[in-house]
């Protein structure tokens, strides 16, 4: 009897340790990898699309949408005034501003930049579809992620804050 509970407390023991090691492991890699958070579309009640973004590690909304069917990534800035796209993301999608086109300024997190005005002839998120959307293409060293701003979310019927997701309902 005594031997059991000496292998029952080491058991207890041994539990506990592995218990507090998975907590740290799981704690580092979610403070230095960025998680990929999947997005829900659903059904609005009025017929419409609705799509809930959860936030990433970093306390972003993360989600993927299509430019003319192509896949891209993009941050959701309700700061921004329009869909901003780095020059790399931009030339993927056959949009190569050329040096005279740089001709707004725009202010950003990083100061004052020169920007090519653009217009995207249709912007998918997860079955939310806008047409003729206002863009602005940055010199990569400027813009390190794309960002979906407002001239896509004031398109549509309501985005918010709620329960700790970013709601885009068209």
């Amino acid at each position: 009897m005594r031997n059991i509970m000496i292998i029952a407390a080491v058991m207890i023991g041994l539990g506990t340790f592995m218990a507090q090691m998975a907590d740290r492991m799981s704690s580092a890699s979610a403070t230095s990898v960025p998680r990929t958070t999947v997005a829900v579309a659903t059904n609005a009640p009025a017929g419409g699309r609705s799509l809930n973004i959860p936030r990433d590690g970093r306390g972003h909304f993360q989600t993927e949408g299509r430019i003319d069917g192509q896949r891209i990534g993009f941050m959701i800035d309700t700061g921004a005034s329009v869909v901003a796209l780095n020059e790399t993301s931009a030339a993927r999608f056959g949009l190569r501003p050329s040096r005279g086109d740089y001709n707004a300024t725009v202010s950003t997190a990083n100061g004052t930049i020169r920007a090519a005005r653009t217009r995207i002839s249709m912007l998918d998120i997860g079955g939310i579809v806008v047409r003729d959307v206002d863009a602005m293409v940055l010199p990569d060293e400027a813009l390190s992620e794309n960002l979906l701003g407002l001239s896509f979310l004031s398109r549509l019927k309501r985005f918010e804050y709620a329960n700790g997701q970013m709601v885009l309902e068209q």
